[in-house]
């Protein structure tokens, strides 16, 4: 890798103090090392100088959940997820998980294999942190787009090897499931994050599930138990738990934008991630795409369905999801940022990223004034330019 140190000049950073006007971004040895306004930063600049006018800085954005892109799915193909990893800067993601969504279980194995194996000799683009399993062990009553025929229940045997060691760090499942508790408690011994999803689960027993240590809801409303006034569900305990940290999908079309609203106004950003849950169909034309690696999905300009018309998955890019939020919810873009970066680092615990500062890992989403990736840094080298 290449650590000649760059600078990145008259650029709008937002940093977690607040925006830093025509500041000056240096970067060496992977590292951050300056940011401050251009005309009070140390100088002569070494290296690489960029102009940036016009553009806003932003912590690289990271991404929980993603099934697969440029015609690749993650649970078809597990082989190819460094190759979709070189390609996901083009939308600025410098860092993801990439999904398994439910599959026969040496997928699951296989993906664990891929990831440990590490990147081809001189690859470059979005790291993979390590793997979000989504599955198998969901409610077939909210199976959504999963496949039924591979849904199990909980059990320890079969996740032997599911640690974050083996790059596991996310699991979603469904904790009203029989021997879902117990499982979960096992793999957060294990540095794995627990998720809610594709639920059942009563108001009663998604309470039962929090204090258990399951903390994070995958996408937030959908294939989940509904709110009622005299049965508030899962997503009645969720939006009347803010410590909770919730994942949406912001297209506007897996939820209804006055909703997308109401979860955001529950809880501040550093409990709300914005997913986008896309499939094998994002950057490809309309047409039909694997999921799951046994089910085709049909992919027209703005959603992903199931033959049945059941969503599977999205083709949403993020910064459509971030110009979805700052307008659904009327705020600016620094209200939003954090959705895509310190909020989704902090649920993988990770300390020196999705944040702007000095010593943290430079990775780096430039975006044009609407919000549109120019550039994308990650570990001080440029991975994507416009």
């Amino acid at each position: 890798m290449n650590h000649e140190p760059i600078h990145l000049i008259h650029v709008e950073a937002f940093t977690p103090q607040g925006w830093v006007k025509d500041a000056c971004i240096s970067i060496s040895e992977g590292r951050i090392t300056q940011i401050a306004p251009y005309d009070k930063a140390k100088q002569p600049f070494q290296g690489q100088k960029i102009e940036c006018r016009g553009w806003i800085a932003s912590p690289g954005w990271i991404e929980l959940q993603i099934n697969g892109a440029y015609g690749v799915d993650f649970a078809e193909e597990p082989h190819r997820i460094w190759e979709v990893a070189a390609r996901l800067p083009e939308f600025g993601f410098t860092a993801f998980l990439p999904t398994i969504v439910t599959s026969p279980l040496p997928v699951f194995r296989q993906a664990i294999e891929v990831w440990k194996a590490g990147p081809p000799f001189g690859w470059k683009g979005a790291f993979p942190l390590g793997l979000h399993f989504e599955g198998p062990f969901l409610n077939p009553k909210k199976k959504g787009a999963h496949n039924p025929q591979f849904l199990q229940l909980p059990k320890l045997e079969l996740v032997t090897d599911w640690d974050a060691a083996n790059g596991v760090r996310l699991v979603t499942l469904a904790p009203e499931l029989p021997g879902a508790l117990e499982l979960g408690q096992s793999l957060r011994q294990r540095g794995v994050t627990l998720a809610i999803g594709h639920s059942f689960a009563t108001y009663d027993e998604a309470i039962a599930a929090f204090e258990q240590g399951f903390c994070y809801v995958t996408h937030l409303y959908n294939a989940m138990t509904p709110l009622e006034y005299r049965a508030p569900g899962l997503v009645g305990a969720i939006l009347t738990h803010p410590e909770i940290t919730v994942s949406l999908i912001a297209d506007g079309v897996h939820v209804h934008p006055s909703m997308l609203k109401l979860a955001y106004q529950t809880r501040d950003p550093e409990h709300v991630v914005l997913v986008t849950d896309a499939m094998s169909a994002l950057g490809m034309p309309p047409g039909q795409y694997p999921l799951g690696g046994h089910q085709e999905v049909f992919v027209d300009e703005r959603s992903a369905r199931l033959k049945d018309g059941t969503l599977a998955g999205s083709i949403l890019k993020p910064a459509d999801a971030l110009r979805n939020m700052m307008e659904y919810c009327g705020v600016f873009m620094e209200s939003i940022l954090p959705c895509l970066t310190s909020t989704p680092a902090h649920v993988l615990g990770l300390t020196t990223k999705g944040r702007l500062e000095i010593g943290a890992d430079a990775d780096l989403t430039l975006l044009d004034s609407q919000g549109n990736p120019t550039m994308t840094i990650v570990g001080g080298e440029i991975v994507y330019d416009a």
